[in-house]
């Protein structure tokens, strides 16, 4: 009789490529300044919060011992009226990642031969892309932005190879917020293989104040390989809730209703998201506020001399390199806690009033402004 040694644990290791890919890094929470309120502008949250009558229908809703629609019938019908698309062609997420997580799983991983399709990408990006292609199995494909914070498509295409499956296209980009435009994406659709999946992340869309901006559905009438991906998590306000979106043709869709994760939308988020279309009006009053605070802070930056990347999302994006810890650490004893990308830059969000005011006056004392790539 053997025994075993109870003390002994089991060498239990993951698959290969857990170990090369990065961790999400979540914005932080502000610390505690005596003296100060602090606010958390790390996260690109919408600081006015959910509409009142979300609250409400969120307070009355008590069936939550009950499974939610897995295919989310309702919000789908509501998308499809507000958007004028077929319901059938919506398929709902855990928030636009979700979503995403949806269709590489669908398009994009490791063949029978062993070798992994390709997902091409800008970089700097939204930077859950690299892991959930990484997990999907394929291989990332990072495109370098240009010295502006703008996509170069001209390069993207030319990365194209027959083992490109997926293009993803993040406008407004996170975290640079600069947009594309209409012809230029109309221009790249047509040099890409009509059997690639172009992806258009539109998860700030509703921020967006900039003529001819590319629309992610007039793409997905027009293109039978296009997909769209919006969430409820910005302009509605609704990030806890975690409720988000794709749009594309049925050729697509009934692929991505195989790969969707069940039940993935509880049904308080959808309830919270129908509700918030039935009031888009006090939607996009708040949005409106959100988007006249970050035109002040552009232009006070401006004022200042720094140079910044047009900025269309609910954040705006400062290339401070190496400085770029430094200049979150001094934020974050200011009670700002603000977003720093390596030694690359700093991503700022914009929030209540008093914060951002708090930000400018912080950049006004700050010595190294941000310069162009």
């Amino acid at each position: 009789m053997t025994t075993e040694n109870p003390t002994a644990a089991a060498v239990v290791h993951p698959r290969s490529v857990v170990g090369t890919l990065p961790r999400y890094t979540a914005g932080k929470p502000p610390i505690v300044v005596e003296g100060l309120q602090s606010f958390k502008l790390s996260s690109n949250e919408n600081p006015l919060g959910p509409v009142p009558a979300v609250l409400d229908a969120v307070r009355s809703l008590a069936d939550i011992n009950r499974y939610p629609d897995s295919l989310s019938t309702k919000l789908r019908t509501a998308l499809g009226k507000f958007l004028d698309v077929a319901a059938e062609d919506i398929v709902t997420g855990a928030g636009s990642l979700g979503a995403l997580n949806q269709l590489l799983s669908a398009f994009a991983g490791q063949n029978e031969d062993g070798r992994p399709d390709e997902v091409i990408y800008a970089w700097r990006s939204f930077e859950a892309y690299p892991i959930c292609v990484g997990l999907a199995g394929a291989q990332s494909i990072m495109v370098p932005l240009k010295a502006d914070g703008t996509h170069d498509l001209d390069a993207m295409a030319a990365t194209v190879t027959d083992r490109t499956r997926v293009i993803l296209l993040c406008t407004p980009n996170n975290p640079t917020g600069p947009v594309l435009f209409t012809e230029e994406v109309e221009r790249f659709i047509g040099s890409v293989p009509a059997d690639v999946v172009i992806v258009i992340d539109e998860a700030y869309m509703e921020f967006v104040r900039a003529e001819d901006a590319v629309d992610g559905i007039a793409m997905y009438r027009k293109y039978p390989n296009v997909v769209v991906l919006r969430t409820f998590s910005k302009a509605h306000g609704l990030a806890g809730l975690r409720v988000g979106y794709s749009v594309s043709r049925p050729e697509l869709t009934r692929y991505l209703r195989v790969t969707a994760t069940p039940f993935a939308v509880s049904s308080l988020a959808e309830h919270a998201a129908v509700v918030s279309l039935q009031n888009y009006g006090q939607v996009v009053e708040r949005v409106q506020s959100l988007v006249d605070e970050r035109n002040r802070v552009t232009a006070g930056l401006r004022a200042l001399g720094w140079d910044i990347p047009d900025a269309q999302g609910n954040f705006v994006w400062l290339n401070l390199g190496e400085n770029s810890t430094g200049f979150a650490a001094l934020a974050e004893q200011r009670g700002l806690s603000v977003r720093a990308f390596g030694d690359e830059g700093v991503r700022v969000s914009i929030g209540e009033t008093e914060a951002n005011t708090r930000f400018l006056e912080l950049c006004a004392e700050y010595t190294k402004a941000p310069q162009r790539s």
